[in-house]
């Protein structure tokens, strides 16, 4: 270990777990290399002080005592540790247009798109560029404030699935929620003590003190100047002037997928945008599967599913991300690096995710969802507040149901520990992973894509994902319900060329060693009645009657078992999906038509994204997937 030098507190000393100049010299030193890199970071942000954070409980509580006194939380009574926070209204969702990859050359981030195209597959800022905007925003910008160190780990401690973090901030609430959604603190120090690598990450909500403006909803945030950037080559990642999760919470998108992807490519592994369940036939036999959809997609829905059939059991063991790696027998095994949940609270309630409300139901932090007045929350989707409870929208500002603005923001979040779930896998925290059987990709498309079907192979499987369309959400700041391409769900995350990731993606077919692949599926909970514009699948638990017929697929003996082959890959055969009790008058026929006009459009469509998206990087192999798919489209 070394002991670190830092100019700012005018004296030597260790820095560690004290919080001002006449503690430094008592606590432990750093680890050499984590020690540079805060000392870097002090020398250039200039903080008042420094504290390494621990991860202890009595750390936590004193944060969050921190935080309610500075009036960014507010404790909620109603429930155990549980506490709101509102943030400024310019700092809500993961910012996209502000959030870029840094490399040498712009083709290592994005292929080249056809002249006059903008890219959708990412950012890229030159290094003389990213120079230049880090010189405009981080020097003194935590003057007046403490700056934290988090060191976290991205998968259980000492996995060889998982990959350590060294996290700098000044913002408090990203301290308490990282120890919500990492494993952070001392047993993770050990191992950086050890030598272990980490990812470099900086995080300023760029507001020093004094104030020069005053705050909006006591939510320190700089709108203006906001920039979220990745340095895959040397695994670090700054970001500046957003509190907000998915942009200050750096062990989650920027680290768990945008520099997990490229460590995946040079390393041969996969950090994928996907959830991870465990689904139980009433035999007894068990599969896990992981699933990509866009954020907002039902993602957390699947992934705590109370399935609606009998003696059918899903376990969750990740709800967002899932890394996963071949073992020495050629089986997939994914992890869940997150500890926590961050989902979106609207539209989650008992009818639809009971095992989440179980979740939430203590130690968790709720942001920008609605109050009542019995010191609870409340947000669209949950019933009506029992009598004589009154409600404050997610401004702060009394409310009533039928008002015209909506009483929690569209991308309102709970922030809670995964352990607390009641269907938390048994193998969540499993050190080499769980064996992944099925990958399933999907979206929100009211119209032409059918409920369920199966890729051809391993390739048809990497163009399904390649030509995943979706309409677009609340979490990132797009307006209205366009269709947007969302590769993979994977569109604002990727860590490098799209094109290379495809390329990655198809090598695993002829990696060297034994290999057994999982078999890849697309669906489609969401397609709509085209009169009455209502949807055509009741969902959510229902949901497991495509999971039963993928659970079957993946242990079929005959290619055609249950299943007849199509345009667009294996349908189910009538009758194999089981409806004996579902709800409603169900349009089974309407749920699988293949309207050939749609899907001329559609093959229209991708073969105009590939040309000016991905251009002279398209891997030949998607290139003649979709050949393939035009000829079934026009036969």
């Amino acid at each position: 270990m070394s002991c670190l030098i830092l100019g700012v507190f005018k004296r030597r000393g260790c820095v560690g777990a004290g919080v001002g100049v006449r503690s430094l010299a008592s606590v432990p030193s750093l680890p050499s290399a984590v020690a540079d890199f805060v000392k870097g970071a002090v020398a250039e942000c200039q903080p008042a002080r420094v504290h390494v954070v621990t991860g202890t409980a009595e750390e936590t509580a004193g944060v969050l005592a921190g935080l309610e006194k500075d009036g960014m939380v507010k404790r909620l009574p109603k429930y155990h540790n549980c506490w709101l926070a509102r943030t400024d209204p310019k700092d809500v969702a993961r910012v996209e247009s502000k959030t870029v990859i840094v490399t040498k050359h712009q083709r290592d981030t994005v292929p080249i798109p056809s002249p006059g195209a903008k890219s959708q597959l990412g950012s890229w800022l030159s290094e003389e560029d990213f120079q230049k905007a880090r010189q405009e925003r981080f020097p003194g910008c935590m003057a007046g404030r403490t700056m934290y160190v988090i060191p976290f780990s991205m998968g259980p401690v000492g996995s060889s699935l998982s990959k350590m973090g060294v996290q700098v901030t000044d913002s408090p609430y990203v301290v308490a929620s990282m120890g919500i959604m990492t494993r952070m603190g001392t047993p993770v120090m050990e191992k950086l003590a050890e030598g272990a690598e980490f990812v470099r990450c900086q995080h300023s909500l760029g507001r020093p003190l004094p104030l020069k403006a005053p705050l909006v909803s006591s939510w320190p945030c700089n709108p203006e100047k906001v920039l979220i950037s990745h340095l895959p080559d040397s695994r670090q990642i700054l970001s500046f002037g957003s509190g907000y999760g998915g942009n200050s919470l750096l062990g989650k998108k920027c680290f768990a997928l945008r520099i997990a992807s490229r460590i995946a490519k040079d390393e041969g592994w996969l950090a994928e945008h996907m959830l991870i369940l465990g689904i139980t036939s009433p035999q007894g036999e068990k599969r896990y599967v992981a699933a990509a959809f866009p954020s907002a997609c039902g993602k957390t829905n699947l992934a705590m599913m109370k399935p609606a059939m009998q003696g059918w059991k899903v376990e969750c063991v990740g709800d967002d991300i899932a890394w996963m790696k071949f073992d020495s027998q050629g089986k997939l095994r994914a992890i869940n690096p997150e500890n926590g949940f961050f989902g979106v609270a609207p539209g989650t309630s008992m009818k639809t995710n009971p095992h989440a409300m179980a979740t939430i139901a203590k130690n968790t932090v709720f942001t920008n969802v609605g109050e009542t007045s019995d010191g609870g929350v409340w947000w669209e989707g949950l019933e009506p507040p029992a009598e004589g409870v009154s409600l404050m929208d997610w401004h702060g500002k009394s409310w009533t149901p039928g008002d015209s603005t909506l009483c929690a923001h569209p991308n309102s979040r709970f922030c809670t520990p995964a352990a607390q779930c009641p269907i938390i896998d048994p193998q969540w925290e499993s050190d080499e992973g769980v064996p992944i059987d099925a990958i399933i990709f999907g979206g929100r498309r009211p119209e032409g894509v059918p409920l369920v079907y199966e890729a051809f192979n391993w390739r048809h499987g990497v163009f399904v994902g390649a030509a995943m369309r979706s309409e677009s959400t609340a979490a990132a700041e797009h307006k209205g319900k366009a269709i947007m391409h969302d590769p993979f769900a994977m569109r604002p995350f990727f860590g490098y060329n799209f094109g290379d990731y495809l390329a990655h993606w198809l090598s695993m077919e002829t990696r060297p060693g034994p290999t057994q692949l999982p078999k890849i599926f697309h669906v489609n909970w969401f397609r709509k009645d085209p009169v009455s514009g209502s949807f055509l699948w009741p969902g959510f638990g229902e949901n497991a009657r495509v999971l039963e017929w993928i659970f079957r697929r993946c242990g079929r003996e005959r290619e055609d078992e249950a299943a007849r082959r199509s345009m667009v890959g294996w349908l189910p055969q009538d009758g194999s999906i089981n409806v004996q009790g579902l709800a409603g008058d169900v349009d089974m026929a309407a749920l699988f038509d293949l309207p050939k006009a749609f899907w001329e459009k559609e093959t229209q469509e991708l073969r105009a994204y590939f040309s000016q998206q991905v251009g002279a990087d398209l891997p030949q192999q998607v290139g003649a997937e979709l050949d393939a798919l035009e000829k079934r489209v026009r036969n």
